[in-house]
């Protein structure tokens, strides 16, 4: 299963939700201001470290750039772009939208 975020990790639970449910086979998509969360240095960190133990991280790099983040990515996290991220939905074949 894909786990895809939209919301910083500052604006509800909706990471630590898809953290929560996703089992080792599972991916993570952060897109729009999700992208935070895959930041050095940001408020969650240490989650996303801790997830890239466990499943692939990956970030839509169109938002990590628009919110002006592109050199503070993670170590780990994947970098995608939109053809990246319609690969990952082909890829699993069930999505989950953490809204």
């Amino acid at each position: 299963m894909l786990h895809i975020v939209n919301k910083s990790p500052t604006d509800g639970n909706a990471l630590d939700g898809a953290l929560r449910m996703a089992s080792a086979e599972c991916a993570l998509l952060l897109i729009e201001d999700a992208v935070y969360a895959a930041t050095r240095g940001g408020i969650a960190e240490t989650r996303i470290q801790e997830a890239l133990r466990r499943h692939k991280v990956y970030v839509l790099g169109p938002d990590l750039e628009a919110r002006g983040m592109a050199d503070r990515l993670t170590e780990g996290v994947t970098l995608v772009d939109y053809t990246g991220f319609v690969d990952l939905v082909a890829e699993h074949p069930n999505c989950q939208s953490w809204l």
